[in-house]
């Protein structure tokens, strides 16, 4: 089983959420926004491509050439198993990672948009965050129950007025905050 420590103080969390909007330019805010928007409407039914590259651009856009090698029909079904309140952490993975050019941090992403308060973007800056680095399904699962048990606690609070709305998507940018600044001090920028 995967071992998280979290390396913030708790204290520091909800200050480390408002950090990272802040420092955010313009073109992120919008990616992320568009990227909700996107995940709201595959779960309410619309599993296109299109929404699809929404959420991938704002994870990694380096990997949007590669959704076109999927056919519309598999990008439905993987969108269709992915949205569905049934499907577990692992067939949820295991059908966006059947999608030419979706690995496990875009598959984390995917799902977070669609579901922000179910799911936790598997990134390195979160992980480094947690004292931790590696990515499979079974890590992914034990991931998002630390990250929901973290956000069940009330130690920080929803952005109501940000993409993904949920103090699970504030928590992760805390983490991602936590790690942005650490390594900002370490290197003395």
């Amino acid at each position: 089983m995967a071992h998280f420590e979290l390396q913030p103080a708790e204290s520091e969390l909800q200050q480390l959420a408002e950090h990272y909007w802040q420092k955010t330019g313009e073109k992120e805010h919008e990616l992320e926004e568009a990227a909700f928007e996107a995940g709201r409407a595959i779960r309410n039914g619309d599993h296109s491509l299109a929404n699809l590259e929404l959420i991938v651009r704002w994870k990694s856009e380096r990997v949007v050439h590669y959704l076109i090698g999927n056919s519309e029909d598999k990008i439905r079904k993987a969108l269709m198993v992915a949205a569905s309140p049934a499907s577990s952490i692992r067939s949820a993975v295991e059908a966006l990672t059947g999608l030419r050019g979706i690995d496990m941090s875009v598959a984390s992403a995917i799902l977070a948009a669609i579901y922000p308060e179910r799911y936790a973007v598997l990134d390195f800056r979160t992980l480094e965050a947690l004292g931790h680095a590696r990515h499979d399904v079974e890590f992914y699962e034990a991931y998002v129950a630390f990250c929901q048990r973290l956000a069940e606690r009330g130690i920080i609070k929803a952005q109501a007025d940000l993409p993904g709305p949920t103090s699970l998507h504030a928590l992760e940018r805390a983490l991602w905050e936590w790690s942005r600044s650490h390594v900002d001090q370490s290197v003395g920028v």
